[in-house]
């Protein structure tokens, strides 16, 4: 340092002409290198000292090559980290679209779906180890980090990134395919929360109903049995998809709907119910008692038929009486227990009864009818048989000429049986010769004459149809 200071102390240097050739840089060389020797080391270790005390953070400097590689390799693993970010989101994402799926549907093609994702799943953890392990293996921020090993560090982590980008392709082709299934599975989800809360409603509205029915004084005991039944039904529902499934908790929803609405349309009506209930249980009671009174005119009835027919017109009426007699005894006995069914408000039990009062009343109505039928009809054909046997007679006419309309001959399927209900009616006419004529065999007879030309005229205009057709 005095020799530093000595040179540096002396005096100004000439201004004059200095010779700068090969020669004169040869003779100033010896004492400009003792200058900077002199000089600028001491500087450079003076300066170099604190930051030889200074720990961490410094990088020693090994030239511009190995910096290059350094911040290729950096590059190389910034780029790779992404892409193992971009891979791990959408496997999360295709996560939750497959148990989106599994949750609704069990079908061969999501089983296959749930097979196939854990298989790319494999492929996933494959590529993620060899991307952490090519992290792992090189420590970028080394001070002494070769220019090779950079090298080698860069390769590794393109190729690690080449991978994961490779498998994102292929987990991206599988999240497309899975459109369908997540689409239909999505499309039950949505439905699930409204299923479910319409369910509460039709249950909340059917124990509204039913609260109303009781504030008029109805029990609907057997209402309430059935809408108690619903109550493990809504608890499964509360319980939610997750426990129970969703295709069975939209089934099971869509089933307390439709009974806890039927609960209630029956507690609506109740009232009604109850009141129609008396209106009928008033009327079939009147029927009863008018059916009875009807019952007493059937003997002399019968008597008359005895007294001016042959045995044929009568015979099948003699069990009209006891028959009448024994129906409306039964019919009253099933009021009286409907009245009681209705006292008890079994409404179930009160319908039934009066259905079978109803069918007891209508057997008896058609028995007592048809003795007091018969003898109007014998007596009409006794006086004027001729009536019945025009009657008869243009049914025959008239479908002769709807057989030969358009043809030269009929045909045979229509003139046979034509012919035979004219045969069969002059046999019926001719049984009314004699002195007690069965007029009961002449009415049947000529009404099934006229239902087999019924029939002809039906097929003759069935096979014109299909020909025009």
């Amino acid at each position: 340092m005095r020799r530093t200071r000595g040179l540096l102390s002396r005096g100004p240097v000439s201004r004059g002409p200095v010779p700068w050739g090969p020669a004169s840089r040869r003779r100033a060389a010896g004492p400009l290198r003792e200058t900077f020797a002199l000089t600028v080391l001491p500087l450079v270790a003076a300066l170099a000292l604190p930051a030889a005390f200074a720990g961490g953070g410094t990088r020693r400097w090994f030239g511009g090559r190995a910096e290059n590689q350094r911040a290729g390799a950096q590059a190389a693993k910034d780029e790779a980290a992404a892409a193992f970010y971009e891979l791990d989101t959408a496997q999360r994402d295709l996560r939750i679209s497959i148990e989106t799926i599994t949750a609704v549907d069990s079908s061969p093609a999501a089983r296959r779906a749930v097979a196939d994702f854990e298989a790319l799943g494999h492929r996933i953890d494959e590529a993620s180890h060899t991307y952490i392990a090519a992290v792992d293996a090189h420590d970028l921020d080394r001070d002494d980090l070769e220019a090779s090993a950079a090298s080698r560090a860069r390769t590794e982590l393109t190729a690690a990134k080449g991978e994961l980008d490779r498998v994102k392709r292929e987990l991206d082709r599988f999240t497309d395919g899975l459109g369908p299934l997540l689409g239909k599975a999505e499309t039950q989800l949505a439905r699930l929360a409204p299923a479910v809360e319409r369910a509460r409603q039709a249950l909340l509205a059917a124990s509204n109903a039913l609260d109303a029915a009781r504030a008029s004084g109805l029990r609907a005991d057997d209402l309430a049995a059935r809408l108690a039944a619903l109550s493990p039904e809504l608890t499964k529902l509360n319980q939610g998809a997750g426990q129970h499934g969703v295709p069975q908790t939209l089934e099971r929803a869509e089933q307390v709907i439709r009974q806890a609405e039927a609960i209630r349309a029956e507690a609506d009506r109740l009232p009604e119910l109850a009141a129609e209930t008396g209106r009928r249980l008033v009327s079939l009671r009147t029927r009863a008692q008018a059916l009875t009174t009807r019952c007493e005119q059937v003997e002399p009835v019968l008597s008359e038929l005895r007294r001016r027919f042959t045995a044929a017109c009568w015979q099948d009426l003699q069990g009209v009486p006891g028959l009448a007699a024994e129906n409306v005894r039964q019919a009253e006995g099933k009021l009286a227990e409907a009245g009681t069914a209705r006292d008890e408000q079994r409404w179930a039990d009160t319908t039934a009864l009066l259905s079978t009062v109803r069918a007891l009343l209508n057997t008896t109505d058609e028995a007592v009818s048809a003795a007091g039928d018969r003898l109007s009809r014998l007596n009409a054909v006794q006086k004027d048989p001729e009536q019945e046997i025009e009657r008869t007679r243009f049914a025959i006419r008239d479908a002769q000429r709807l057989a030969m309309a358009g043809r030269h001959t009929p045909d045979p399927r229509h003139a046979h049986p034509l012919d035979g209900a004219v045969a069969r009616l002059e046999r019926a006419v001719a049984g009314l010769e004699g002195r007690h004529p069965d007029y009961w065999h002449f009415l049947t007879e000529t009404e099934a004459v006229r239902r087999s030309v019924a029939q002809v005229v039906s097929l003759i205009r069935e096979d014109r149809g299909g020909s025009a057709g």
